[in-house]
């Protein structure tokens, strides 16, 4: 498995060059409430409600105390406003609650076990949202997993998972040490370009003679204008939160 996963490092290191091998540290708790708002939307919009967040709002302790419609007003744009507006302000509460300021750069000082276990019990808060931190946020060694990274690792022939929550358990200790955010980041660029969810392009596919799809013979011979989807991009890059 990981003469594998390295071997599809490489070729896509070839096929995406220049790619950063850490984004910018950011803070952790901006970068916490940025991939909440990733939930179920694209990475456009997501990034719009974040930054809708930062300016209509002085800092999160306004967030916390504002009236939800002003929330789900600024974060409309992301859909869910419901849901999110609700667990985002329960989230600034417990955090308060807890440690009397709306910080957690403590997290820092922690292993990455400790901080699992200290954010997975608040409201709207995964792993996948955590490993986002970690990876993200902090420059920590770790294989963040999203519908996307998970659809495309069990095409690959990498795992066979039922939710992303599996698939980063059946890999987190198969990826390389060093290698876990590159490779995150080169299985995005990857799905966009091509391993699509709709119509992959497995006739370009630099990946093709070792991937474990079962329809990639039928993809690879469609039409070039039977392959052709919308050019809308709903994966999750948080680099510049």
């Amino acid at each position: 498995m990981k003469e594998k996963i390295n071997k599809i490092i490489s070729l896509l290191q070839k096929e995406f060059k220049g790619l950063h091998p850490r984004p910018p540290k950011s803070d952790p708790l901006d970068m916490l409430i940025a991939t909440m708002l990733s939930q179920n939307t694209t990475d456009k919009t997501s990034y719009k409600a974040f930054q809708n967040l930062k300016t209509d709002f002085k800092n999160w302790d306004d967030v916390m105390n504002s009236p939800p419609a002003k929330i789900k007003n600024a974060i409309k744009v992301c859909g869910l406003t419901n849901q999110k507006s609700r667990s985002i302000q329960q989230l600034l509460r417990q955090l308060n609650a807890k440690y009397k300021k709306l910080n957690i750069d403590f997290v820092k000082d922690m292993k990455d076990e400790e901080i699992y276990n200290e954010l997975i019990q608040y409201d709207g808060v995964g792993v996948k949202t955590i490993s986002c931190v970690l990876a993200f946020s902090l420059g920590r060694d770790v294989f963040p997993v999203d519908t996307h990274v998970h659809r495309i690792t069990n095409r690959l022939g990498l795992v066979k998972t039922k939710s992303p929550d599996k698939t980063f358990e059946a890999l987190k200790e198969v990826i390389p040490k060093g290698k876990k955010y590159l490779f995150h980041n080169l299985l995005i660029f990857f799905g966009r370009k091509i391993c699509r969810a709709k119509n992959p392009l497995c006739n370009k596919c630099l990946l093709y003679d070792i991937c474990g799809f079962k329809e990639k013979e039928f993809y690879s011979g469609l039409s070039q204008e039977a392959q052709s989807v919308p050019k809308e991009n709903n994966f999750i890059v948080l680099e510049h939160v």
